[in-house]
């Protein structure tokens, strides 16, 4: 069942987070910005309230929540009513997919992944942006879950779960990089992304789709 209660019930607190910790917002657009691949169909699994599709001019969407769904569409996005584990959308449709933040939430990544791979195309991307359960943030996350209003059913995962995640959905790792370095208040400029993981608390991966001959 679709986690969608906090974000239909809670969503002004959750636009005022990216106002609140705009630094840390503009860090982690930066860092999806630069593995999105130029002049291509794209799609946010878990498009939200299209505040990073929006930017990152990505103009279509699924979303489960139905508060959500409406203030991305008030802002001129395309959105579907889905889930990540049976999307609503053809096969090989897409060069690539974006979630953000999206993982935490699903009920079965496996499920989400391998819906992700039907729709795109051959040799297309899915990009992933998450809070790295082993990071400084994630850790923090961890440590008051149970008495936030979005993370209370949220499970985190560490980038490399989400690595075998990926290879045990045919897909292979072209690039990872990391941004968000230190504690939340404590990020007032913007914060160039780095390769690699185990410092930033913010990930971005980038997977391209292995096609299999004859599929």
């Amino acid at each position: 069942m679709a986690k969608t209660k906090p974000f239909d019930e809670h969503l002004s607190e959750y636009e005022q987070w990216f106002s609140d910790n705009h630094y840390v917002f503009e860090s982690e657009l930066e860092a999806i910005r630069k593995v999105l691949p130029k002049k291509s169909k794209g799609i946010e699994i878990g498009i939200g309230s299209g505040v990073f599709a929006l930017p990152l001019g990505i103009m279509e969407g699924v979303e489960p929540s139905k508060s959500m769904r409406d203030k991305a569409e008030e802002r001129g996005l395309h959105v579907i009513d889905g889930i990540a584990e049976n999307l609503p959308l053809a096969d090989k449709t897409y060069d690539f997919a974006l979630m953000v933040t999206t993982i935490c939430f699903v009920d079965d990544i496996n499920k989400s992944f391998a819906e992700a791979h039907r729709i795109l195309k051959d040799n297309g991307n899915l990009i992933l942006g998450f809070v790295d359960k082993e990071s400084p943030l994630g850790k923090l996350y961890l440590s008051y879950k149970d008495k936030s209003v979005f993370y209370k059913d949220a499970l985190f995962y560490s980038t490399e779960e989400v690595y075998k995640f990926l290879w045990e959905n045919d897909f292979t790792i072209s690039r990872t990089s990391q941004t968000v370095f230190g504690p939340l208040d404590k990020v007032n400029e913007f914060q160039k992304a780095e390769d690699g993981y185990g410092k930033g608390s913010f990930i971005v991966i980038k997977a391209g789709k292995l096609h299999m001959p004859g599929a």
